[in-house]
């Protein structure tokens, strides 16, 4: 295998630093350089996956804030307003089939 087919593995293995290049922050190229110079094994790429973990703990953190219970609320209370609005609709509906009109010009006796 050769040093190009390495670095493809590579970058296969590590798809968070796609983002840097998504980004415009780094090109294939930059990482292809590093690479080339240090190889796989070195703290220089560490800077380049601690980002992420970062991004992962701040995803945590904000999770940890999320108050459940209140979103639970949230969603049987617009359960039941759901459920209103169809018993409200189906009376309606039976309403309207209950409630015969007569033509305009006819008369009970006609």
């Amino acid at each position: 295998m050769d040093k190009k087919d390495k670095f493809k593995s590579f970058i296969s293995n590590h798809p968070e630093l796609i983002n840097y290049i998504k980004n415009k922050e780094m090109s294939f190229q930059d990482f292809y350089e590093i690479y080339d110079i240090y190889g796989e094994d070195n703290n220089t790429w560490n800077k380049y996956f601690n980002n992420n973990i970062d991004n992962k703990s701040d995803i945590k953190d904000i999770i940890k804030n999320v108050n459940f219970d209140s979103i639970g609320k949230h969603v049987d209370n617009a359960q039941k307003v759901v459920g209103i609005i169809q018993e409200l609709t189906k009376k309606s509906e039976v309403s309207n089939v209950l409630n015969v009109t007569r033509p305009i010009g006819k008369f009970f006796g006609d």
